[in-house]
């Protein structure tokens, strides 16, 4: 039974001038359910405000949890930050930290939110409020969860935010790999960065991720991997600029999975990016990512209080 983390709150109705698809979550909702009993559900509780603080400039929090972003703010983001996106915002990276929980004991867990990765500490950019890969990191390792943390970022953008908002940290390393010529225009420096050429195709990006990623594990040993899968290196994605296949993509989570099987690590995914008109087709890709590494990564050991699941059967 694959773990999927999930709440009520991701699936909320689109703000007025907003370019993004906010149908995504609730397909993405849907197709699992439709997967029946291989899929085990669980909710998590919204992310405690010192978390993130912990991350984020205080002034910034206040404005989102109050949904008092001033406007500039909500430009970079992309939506304007209603009381409905607020709480949504606190409540993602609580999904991204249980996710990682489930899979430090199940081996793999899933998000079905997540992967915020521009949000920066003062301000939302690239559609994404509050930076739940950075958040999850820093409480996972300040609460003794884990000792080393890495994000693992294959979204076609740089993961800018969660590099600037681990930066120097010890215990947190960070990989992106993504199209040189994307989105944002000014990069962060992330642990290990490959940018990679437009219309790069699946052969030469799977080797080049495998040379590169193998590599950066060995080098940072890290207890556990928060795994950024956004669809959107896919060709015929809206905002990519990567040329990878269907196919391709399923070959780069079966090899992150086995990069993280060889290395006995746990691995927690979130959404990350995938754009377009067919909001179906994209939600598809999305869950064949949470489908590919849940069946590739292997289940770790269950305790005995564990065996019923945990399950939250969630509604929303």
């Amino acid at each position: 039974m694959i773990a999927v983390v999930h709440h009520s709150d991701y699936v909320t109705e689109a703000p007025v001038r907003s370019t993004y698809r906010w149908g995504k979550n609730g397909a993405i909702r849907d197709l699992l359910r439709a997967e029946g009993n291989r899929i085990g559900w669980h909710e998590p509780a919204a992310m405690p405000r010192a978390w993130l603080e912990a991350v984020h400039d205080p002034d910034y929090v206040a404005q989102v949890l109050s949904a008092q972003v001033p406007r500039e703010k909500e430009r970079r983001t992309g939506f304007p930050i209603t009381p409905l996106v607020a709480r949504r915002a606190a409540v993602v990276p609580g999904g991204t930290y249980l996710a990682a929980l489930l899979a430090i004991d199940r081996g793999f867990a899933a998000n079905t939110a997540g992967g915020s990765h521009h949000a920066l500490a003062d301000t939302g950019a690239g559609y994404c409020v509050f930076n739940d890969l950075a958040i999850a990191a820093h409480r996972l390792v300040e609460e003794g969860r884990v000792a080393r943390v890495a994000i693992v970022d294959c979204d076609v953008h740089q993961g800018d935010g969660t590099a600037a908002l681990t930066a120097g940290h010890p215990q947190i390393a960070t990989y992106s790999i993504h199209a040189a010529k994307n989105f944002p225009a000014r990069k962060a420096q992330s642990t290990l960065d490959v940018a990679v050429r437009d219309g790069v195709g699946d052969a030469e990006y799977l080797d080049t991720l495998e040379e590169t990623l193998a590599g950066f594990l060995d080098a940072h040993r890290s207890d556990l991997i928060l795994y950024q899968g956004g669809v959107d290196p896919f060709a015929g994605d809206r905002l990519g600029r990567l040329a990878l296949s269907e196919e391709g993509l399923v070959a780069r989570d079966q090899l992150v999975a086995r990069l993280a099987n060889d290395r006995a690590l746990p691995l927690a995914s979130t959404v990350g990016g995938g754009y377009g008109d067919d909001v179906m087709a994209i939600a598809a890709r999305h869950v064949r990512v949470i489908l590919t590494l849940g069946d590739a990564i292997a289940a770790r050991p269950v305790a005995a209080a564990e065996q019923n699941d945990g399950a939250s059967v969630v509604a929303g």
